[in-house]
């Protein structure tokens, strides 16, 4: 490794990349940009080599912000993904009201595939523009930072805080139900399920409509479009969406359009992959069905189906 005088390099630990909240706390980020930009068809799979180029930065401030930074869409040189992620990262700067030196992260280091300094800026990117995201908390890792000196090569070990420590009543308020349903209190799942079928079924009736299995009859979306319009008073023209979808992709557009009307209702509070859905994930679907169950059956909610934390 070659360092000029005064230059500073710091590495992961290899054994913090297998820890478990450091791994969680990716996940949520992937997916939480994964479900910003799935209209755009951009998908995330690993930080360090998704993100160094500009693309998906530039793609998540402009969604999340309503910017329209002028750089080419598809940056094919290093100079001019360099270009493309100094301009991102400037008006992102300003977004955050951030100075450039007191940032944890630079072009060099985000081009560089450094995954330290790129959860530092997708951390406080989210606790920006979506505070509710719930981020692990209290994510540190070992890390060691080497620095070249005149009598040669200076090696310090430290810990790092990537997310904040939070209090248990800032870390309830912001967990995600579902998973500390599925973890902690699985005898519950069923109640939770018999009762929003007994609400759906109540609500779409009138259509002549009715669902005996979550798992599987939401995957096309069409049902859960129909009851959002229902519940939140929406107008759908036949247009918009596949009344009898024939393919995976039209199934997929369906449910985009129901995680999109919830999210102008700001129902949804927890990142959702449109494709679980679509691939009859249990926890998903539950997901996004509790969040019209909890806001129009708060008030009639049996005491089996409530879910608290720690429950």
């Amino acid at each position: 490794m070659f360092l000029f005088t005064g230059e500073k390099k710091k590495y992961l630990q290899p054994d913090s990349r297998k820890n478990s909240k450091f791994e969680e706390l990716q996940k949520v980020l992937m997916e939480w940009i994964n479900s910003t930009l799935f209209r755009e068809h951009i998908v995330v799979q690993n930080l360090e080599e998704d993100l160094f180029d500009g693309l998906v930065l530039h793609h998540l401030l402009q969604k999340l912000a309503s910017i329209t930074l002028e750089v080419e869409e598809i940056a094919l040189t290093a100079s001019n993904q360099k270009r493309k992620l100094t301009i991102v990262l400037e008006a992102l700067h300003q977004c955050l009201q951030l100075e450039e030196n007191s940032a944890k992260w630079n072009m060099e280091s985000i081009f560089n595939k450094d995954l330290l300094a790129t959860l530092h800026l997708l951390v406080a990117m989210a606790k920006h523009f979506q505070p509710d995201l719930a981020l692990p908390a209290n994510v540190q890792v070992e890390v060691v930072t080497t620095e070249s000196t005149k009598s040669g090569l200076k090696t310090v070990k430290s810990v790092e805080q990537i997310t904040d420590c939070n209090t248990d009543s800032d870390q309830q308020s912001k967990v995600d139900i579902f998973d500390e349903l599925f973890k902690l209190a699985p005898e519950k799942v069923n109640a939770v399920k018999e009762a929003i079928v007994k609400f759906v079924n109540k609500n779409m009736e009138r259509l002549g409509l009715s669902v005996k299995n979550i798992d599987t009859q939401f995957a096309d979306g069409v049902i859960l479009i129909l009851l959002i319009g229902q519940l939140e008073g929406y107008f759908l023209n036949l247009k918009d969406f596949f009344l009898t979808p024939s393919s995976p992709a039209e199934m997929l557009h369906n449910v985009n359009l129901a995680i999109d009307l919830l999210k102008e209702g700001d129902l949804l509070h927890y990142p959702v992959n449109p494709e679980d859905i679509t691939n009859g994930d249990t926890k998903a679907t539950l997901r996004v069905l509790y969040s019209l169950f909890s806001k129009h059956k708060k008030n009639e909610v049996p005491e089996e189906t409530k879910i608290e934390v720690g429950s």
